[in-house]
């Protein structure tokens, strides 16, 4: 864990060194992840066999790739009442967060007589990847397809690793409307869903989260299909002064560095006392936690606590561009409207992270590794897309054509110019 202080000499090029340290994919991944594409293009389900057999140790065949129906309804039948309530309220509550996203076509007529305007329409098919290994993970499922049932796409696959299927999963799959899942994992199961493999169709958009593997595979595959974004490890910064609760932080900032020890946890506050009651909490809490391990080595070896004027805290917000920052103020919209690039922001006491990734209704699946500089999290948006319209009768079009043939002409593109033209009667 680092400790930086605003006041020391310094300050700012350490600081920035610490934000720019990358967590890069291996080479070595990479180069396997080329194969196994190459592999499942080539052999196809063929491949995703042999694969589960070598990476997962588990034999399966093109008849039991698939999850049937029947194994869907018994697994989400065994979640536990509790649960499948709580999957239920999220899901309900995502739903609702994501249908004000929709957008309006439009259609209209400017001054130039010419009728323009856009019209939106939802992907056809999409593929969700959702991890297994480390946990069972229906928060993933929610926050994939309900958006893309929302958008109104046709066809919502999930793949996720071979292996028992969490009752919690499934349950989560049939609430959302996920409409086929397959035991496939890795980049191979990103390959199955770009290019097709066997029973396993291939879709317009590949989302969710995975491992360096999983990640690497979306990078090789994009433009083949689209892909939400390249998720890096889970990150959050804590914007708090001593009127908190210590072990409440503490619990925040844990909340992402039991996710994975690359994930990145960073407590800004302008109370050094305070800070010093953060950490021993952390320490203590790490004590209890099951997830212990991959947490104390998150912490280790990527937290930091910052010690800083208050007033200061936005802009090193902005520095970090951090997948979510949370707020812990009495006032906190004061210091948080100054923010312009984090995934999400939580405000004031009562708003921890852990509250976005479940029920909130705004979508957990944000930028990482600084690329809220530039995109957003995942929202209906990601499921639709625009097209174009139009429209010119013969008089907007002698309005426009002169300017088109200007353009066209000036960049040595003559057929363009004659499409105009032609239409003026100015030549063959």
């Amino acid at each position: 864990m680092r400790r930086f202080r605003f006041s020391a000499p310094g300050f700012q090029a350490a600081f920035s060194a610490f934000v720019a340290e990358r967590r890069e994919t291996p080479e070595e991944v990479d180069t396997l992840v080329r194969d196994v594409l190459a592999a499942v293009r080539a052999e196809g389900v063929g491949a995703l066999l042999r694969y589960a057999r070598e990476f997962d140790k588990i034999e399966l065949t093109e008849a039991t790739l698939r999850v049937t129906g029947e194994e869907i309804a018994e697994g989400a039948a065994a979640c536990s009442a509790e649960v499948r309530e709580a999957i239920a309220f999220a899901a309900a509550r995502i739903r609702a967060y994501h249908e004000r996203q929709r957008p309006a076509d439009q259609r209209f007529t400017d001054q130039a007589g010419v009728e323009l305007g856009w019209r939106w329409t939802p992907i056809e098919a999409v593929g969700i990847y959702v991890p297994g290994g480390r946990a069972a993970y229906p928060s993933t499922v929610l926050m994939n397809a309900v958006p893309a049932a929302v958008a109104g796409v046709d066809r919502i696959a999930m793949v996720t690793p071979p292996g028992r299927l969490q009752p919690a999963v499934l349950a989560a799959a049939q609430i959302a409307g996920v409409t086929e899942i397959w035991r496939v994992g890795g980049a191979q199961a990103v390959a199955a869903l770009a290019y097709g493999a066997g029973p396993i169709k291939p879709v317009d958009k590949i989302v969710g989260p995975g491992n360096a593997f999983v990640t690497a595979a979306k990078r090789r595959v994009y433009g083949t299909v689209g892909i939400d974004a390249l998720a890096g490890p889970s990150e959050i910064v804590v914007v708090a002064d001593a009127a908190n609760d210590p072990q409440w932080i503490a619990a925040d900032l844990l909340s992402q560095a039991e996710h994975d020890p690359a994930a990145q946890s960073i407590l800004i506050t302008d109370d050094e006392d305070f800070a010093a009651k953060v950490e021993a909490a952390v320490l203590e809490q790490l004590s209890t936690l099951s997830t212990g391990e991959d947490a104390a080595a998150s912490w280790r070896d990527h937290g930091a606590v910052v010690i800083a004027p208050l007033e200061e805290a936005p802009a090193l917000v902005n520095e970090i561009a951090p997948e979510h920052v949370e707020f812990a103020l009495d006032d906190p919209e004061r210091l948080a409207d100054r923010v312009r690039h984090a995934g999400a922001i939580f405000l004031g006491r009562h708003a921890p992270e852990a509250i976005g990734d479940y029920v909130a209704g705004s979508n957990h699946v944000l930028p990482t590794s600084r690329a809220a500089r530039f995109s957003s999290g995942l929202s209906l948006y990601d499921f639709i897309k625009r097209t174009s319209f139009v429209k010119c009768d013969a008089e907007s079009f002698a309005r426009l054509a002169p300017a088109t043939i200007a353009l066209a002409e000036a960049e040595g593109l003559p057929a363009h110019a004659r499409s105009a033209a032609i239409r003026l009667g100015q030549g063959r």
